[in-house]
């Protein structure tokens, strides 16, 4: 499976707009190389660069129910059936890199799943992972920094 964007290539400096404090428009997406057998997708965007409080990375965006048939997600939507989890920012939807000192590597990972999940929206990424445990069926990953 490939996970790419349009907006910038991988281990490439994340445009600025995408940033929390300049825009928050969320990043596009273009997954290709599916498993026929997938019935969704599922996204987790973080920064293992930032440790919040309670001693884990600084969760930026979940996302599941991604429709397999259509999988690329366009910038600043969420695509249609897909429902959002609440990140560390405390709202469920997308919020973009704010490092607070220096240059963070942001990652994104997609899963390819062979179930759709019932995880109600707000859901935190540590129910995500949960239920996606045993039902993945091929991951990708991309890699992007942004600095302050």
């Amino acid at each position: 499976m490939q996970l790419e964007s349009t907006a910038f290539k991988d281990g490439d400096e994340i445009p600025q707009k995408h940033g929390y404090r300049h825009g928050n428009v969320s990043i596009p997406l273009t997954v290709g190389d599916i498993p026929d057998e997938t019935v969704s997708l599922a996204l987790v965007m973080d920064d293992p660069d930032a440790m919040a409080p309670a001693g884990k990375v600084w969760v930026h965006w979940l996302l599941w129910n991604v429709d397999p048939a259509a999988p690329d997600i366009s910038e600043n939507t969420v695509p249609k059936g897909a429902v959002q989890g609440k990140t560390d920012f405390g709202e469920a939807a997308y919020g973009g890199p704010a490092p607070p000192d220096k240059r963070h590597t942001y990652v994104f990972k997609m899963y390819a799943l062979d179930v759709r999940l019932d995880l109600s929206e707000g859901s935190i990424k540590k129910d995500l992972l949960q239920a996606i445990k045993g039902h993945i069926l091929a991951e990708a990953s991309l890699r992007g920094t942004y600095a302050p």
